[in-house]
């Protein structure tokens, strides 16, 4: 099945790219029959959404100073060579203007100051991050960093480059959820701005924040936008909403097989609470056109009744035979994918395949490379039953305190894993 994302051309450009004002700023505007009118330069955004759409822009007119204002409904594609406007916006060009909920982002954001709640930090706007979804152009975060700085003066791409062949180093981003800024409050000379949020937040993008873009988004937009992602970020942003309904809905909006591709994406246990909220038919559509390995992966977890241990484990864990040589361990362990908290222990079976012992990474690293895992590992094993109670399950997480626990069968074999981030999920829903 397919892999691959395509875009969806629209007005504004691709459906859900992100992009930054750098990028864009004193790129030519151009008539519907291709003249030049101008550069762009600057947007006007509208406070009244946790994401403002851009509203308008400032186009500086060719052989003439002064700046005309184009409606941004006016706009009929924005793409890599320039801003293309429709007919009706070359007749008239107002000077620009702003209501009292508006701001201008060059002008009014764009290297400013601004500070926490605390006062004890300040920063420097270097940069705008903008995303492009269906029709609409907002604004998503705002950037802090170097990154965003020597970006804006071409310098970014060799500062890279330089940094990755000397040192084998890259700076990070540092961005902040528009939601984090609002609202912004300025002193009488603009000179700086306040932010509505402790330093704390200053990070790089998270797929919670593209769960919380999606979220705040109309169902128009939220679908466009979700439909854009790649199979990865979708499962990521995915597995972030918190609203269960608004999951199905997003899933529900995709193909079925681009819908079945973002499940396998997703941890199995997520996946498999999205799943048991679908319809029956809907539900076996989906994991029919799934591959093999990730459909009985699923097709297991669904048979377990909600509120059981078995309900809630995930199928990502690490195991080996208890013959299996530490060095071949070790090489088998760096190959694995899975999130950190279910590769906390690994697991140790016999021929059979049944549970023996667990190991720790402490064991790996100190072990001759030729010795078998099965010399390291504890067999004074804590397990749980797929039919046990998740109260149970609870209980035993803050009496042993561990990381994760496994789920073993009446036969012996391990069905899956429950970690303490799983019971701590559950605990809070319920």
């Amino acid at each position: 099945m397919s892999r691959r994302q395509t875009e969806t051309p629209g007005k504004a450009g691709p459906a859900g790219r992100f992009f930054y004002i750098s990028e864009i700023l004193n790129r030519p505007v151009v008539s519907a029959a291709g003249g030049t009118i101008g550069k762009l330069h600057d947007l006007k955004i509208r406070l009244n959404e946790p994401y403002p759409p851009i509203v308008g822009l400032a186009v500086r007119k060719r052989r003439f100073p002064k700046l005309g204002e184009v409606e941004w409904a006016a706009v009929e594609r924005l793409d890599a060579a320039a801003i293309r406007l429709s007919g009706e916006a070359e007749k008239t060009f107002p000077s620009p203007a702003t209501a009292s909920d508006e701001i201008w982002l060059r002008e009014e954001l764009l290297d400013k100051q601004v500070v926490d709640t605390s006062g004890a930090k300040i920063e420097r706007v270097n940069d705008i991050h903008l995303l492009s979804v269906n029709r609409d152009l907002r604004v998503a975060h705002v950037d802090f960093g170097w990154r965003g700085l020597l970006r804006r003066l071409g310098w970014l791409r060799l500062t890279d480059k330089i940094n990755l062949w000397l040192f084998d180093y890259r700076a990070e981003e540092k961005i902040i959820s528009w939601k984090y800024v609002q609202p912004l409050m300025a002193d009488p000379d603009k000179k700086k701005l306040k932010l509505n949020v402790a330093a704390r937040w200053l990070r790089t993008i998270h797929p919670s924040d593209l769960a919380d873009i999606l979220e705040e988004l109309d169902r128009t937009n939220r679908s466009s936008l979700f439909r854009s992602l790649d199979l990865q970020t979708a499962a990521q942003a995915l597995e972030e909403v918190e609203d269960p309904k608004l999951q199905i809905s997003l899933i529900e909006s995709s193909p079925v097989e681009r819908a079945s591709d973002i499940l396998e994406e997703m941890a199995p246990d997520e996946a498999t609470d999205l799943l048991a909220g679908l319809p029956a038919d809907q539900k076996d559509r989906l994991v029919r056109s799934m591959e093999k390995p990730s459909a009985e992966a699923l097709t297991a977890l669904l048979q377990f009744k909600e509120g059981t241990a078995g309900g809630i484990m995930t199928k990502d864990f690490f195991s080996v035979s208890e013959d299996t040589p530490i060095g071949q361990a070790i090489e088998e362990f760096r190959a694995t994918t899975y999130p950190l908290e279910s590769v906390a222990y690994i697991y140790v079976t016999s021929g059979d395949g049944r549970l023996r012992g667990v190991a720790t990474l402490r064991h790996l690293i100190i072990g001759e490379p030729n010795a078998p895992i099965g010399r390291f590992m504890n067999e004074r094993l804590v397990t749980i039953d797929p039919q046990d109670d998740v109260g149970d399950v609870a209980d035993i997480f803050k009496k042993y305190k561990f990381l994760a626990v496994p789920v073993v069968n009446k036969d012996g074999r391990m069905e899956g894993l429950i970690t303490l981030t799983d019971i701590m999920e559950e605990r809070l829903a319920g």
